[in-house]
């Protein structure tokens, strides 16, 4: 159950105030428990009377499952796969339908697809989440634990999605339209995306070719390649994931987008859809959304102290502009989501400027851009200056004119964070001016500039220490000398991370402290590489520089530090 729809319930009873909302939900997401647990720490109710109430409110009944045996029949009638999805349990037979216990029950659309999944009239029912996931485990997986669902790395296909594929693979191609919303197709699709996010896949690929469509998962920025669906059924499962996104299934010559919001195991997923024509069929890639970024904090982005420090005093400023800079997927919308979180306070008014909105914030107005309309960002910034904000959030200085409004936003008292596309945070200063910026209202109103990649980091289960060779550190420009004795780590590759030897990924980051040297030097034009100098001469950490730190601490291999820096 989420913890939004929790609080909802027990204002409803009167059990809390409405004006005790937001505190409430700050205070469930700040347990390390869940909202069931949370509501009993906080004493508003014991566990048992939640569940009850939860009952009383679906119009359903409060099951204590442990030592619980189905019928075989009860058992059959929702498949392993189905189960884990939803996070539910077939009970029993009862005149109106089957009875589940489910361990969301508060979200009417869980229900409704499951029972259009099943074809079967649903009667939900109420039990602990943990007891719903030990009978899972017990009688679909053999008690083996997650490991039986092939919970491992990467690309492994789980029993219940090799079983449903081959479910899909005996249907045939005569009538697509109906394919589509069958519950083959439908349970395939769904389980496809609950094994992305259990593996935290970051994107999703449904690659159509001459002969075959591909399925693949981009896991710690690398892709891997999952068992593939007939060829013949690419057409229904891709209008299955534009039915599920709101798209139009019948146009198949334009590139269109869309958004898909699904609960898989309890947690709100949030799915941003592309679609693009090609010569064989359209490709979708799903971007997914972790709602849980939303809730990172500065702390655990795992900053060096000083750059921790200086973003920290540099986003309380009044006025000013902080930029992040990198590569597309390098972190830069995450690091600007920790800051907004640290400075969304009830005396300030947040604005901002996404391209798309990516996550939803509480207390922040968030307006997405829309070209087609007319509604850029430059348009969008000048109304922000009507609306008496105190800091702003550009999504993408992408312009000459967003840029200006920017400075402009700056000069009159409003603190702006924005991102550029640059390879390292000096490079970030002279875009600005070859934009079009004058050096010196540049040098004027930046504050700061962030510079970061993201990298893998060791798995923890299989990394040992190895010595590298004497070529390898003197890629890093490093001899054995330098290294004063040191131990390097690399990972194996084990079950845990796909035998990879990765698993989760790290920061690297470069700050620019726009101190009086640096100013001067911007406001004459100074070139990047002269910029870079002089920061480094003033104790700027390169990117390069923290690769080493990260290197040396155990945290990630010399192979990730010169791939990405």
């Amino acid at each position: 159950m989420t913890v939004e729809s929790v609080i909802d319930l027990l204002i409803s009873r009167g059990l809390i105030d409405d004006s005790q909302r937001e505190e409430y939900i700050a205070a469930a997401y700040g347990s390390e428990n869940d909202i069931t647990h949370a509501v009993e720490e906080m004493g508003l109710l014991q566990r048992d009377q939640l569940f009850q109430l939860v009952a009383q409110d679906i119009g359903g009944e409060y099951y204590n499952l442990t030592d619980f045996e189905p019928a075989p029949q009860v058992l059959r009638a929702i498949p392993g796969g189905t189960a884990k999805l939803y996070q539910c349990f077939p009970i029993q037979f009862l005149d109106q339908g089957l009875q589940v216990a489910l361990a969301n029950p508060l979200d009417p659309q869980n229900l409704e697809e499951l029972g259009f999944s099943l074809n079967q009239q649903i009667v939900p029912a109420v039990a602990p989440p943990e007891q719903i996931d030990e009978l899972i485990q017990k009688f679909y997986y053999g008690g083996a634990g997650a490991g039986a669902d092939g919970e491992g790395g990467g690309a492994g296909e789980s029993d219940a999605l090799a079983a449903i594929r081959a479910e899909v693979a005996a249907l045939s191609a005569d009538d697509i339209e109906e394919e589509s919303n069958s519950a083959p197709i439908i349970r395939y699709v769904d389980l496809v995306l609950y094994q992305a996010i259990k593996e935290k896949a970051s994107d999703v690929h449904f690659e159509p070719f001459e002969d075959d469509f591909k399925i693949r998962y981009r896991v710690d920025g690398a892709l891997y390649e999952m068992a593939p669906p007939p060829q013949h059924l690419k057409q229904a499962i891709v209008s299955r994931i534009k039915v599920m996104s709101s798209l139009n299934i019948a146009e198949t010559r334009l590139p269109q987008d869309g958004r898909i919001t699904k609960e898989i195991n309890g947690q709100p997923v949030d799915m941003r859809v592309s679609t693009l024509p090609t010569v064989f069929g359209e490709s979708v890639v799903l971007r997914v959304l972790d709602r849980s970024n939303v809730n990172l904090n500065l702390e655990m982005l795992n900053l060096p102290e000083e750059t921790y420090e200086y973003i920290t005093d540099t986003i309380e400023k009044p006025n000013g502009i902080f930029i992040c800079t990198g590569p597309t997927g390098a972190g830069k919308t995450t690091t600007l989501y920790a800051c907004l979180r640290r400075i969304n306070t009830e005396d300030a008014k947040l604005l901002t400027a996404e391209d798309p909105v990516e996550y939803e914030m509480d207390g922040i107005m968030q307006v997405p851009i829309n070209e087609a309309i007319g509604l850029t960002f430059g348009r969008v910034l000048r109304a922000f200056l009507r609306q008496d904000p105190d800091r702003i959030l550009v999504g993408e200085m992408r312009d000459l004119e967003t840029a200006q409004i920017a400075i402009q936003a700056s000069l009159t008292g409003h603190l702006v964070l924005s991102t550029l596309h640059t390879n390292d945070a000096p490079g970030a200063v002279t875009r600005l001016i070859d934009m079009g910026c004058e050096p010196f209202l540049v040098a004027a109103t930046l504050e700061g500039v962030l510079g970061q990649r993201l990298l893998r980091r060791i798995c923890p289960s299989c990394r040992v220490a190895y010595k590298p060779t004497a070529a390898v550190l003197a890629q890093l420009g490093l001899s054995d000398a330098d290294t004063g004795g040191r131990e390097f780590f690399t990972g194996q590759g084990c079950d845990e991370c796909n035998d990879t030897g990765y698993k989760g990924r790290q920061g690297l980051f470069e700050l620019l402290d726009m101190s009086n040297p640096i100013r001067e030097l911007v406001a004459q034009r100074a070139a990047t590489v002269v910029l870079r100098q002089k920061a480094q001469e003033l104790g700027m950490r390169t990117l390069r520089e923290d690769g080493l730190r990260n290197i040396f601490e155990g945290i990630t291999t010399i192979e990730e530090v010169l791939k990405y820096t």
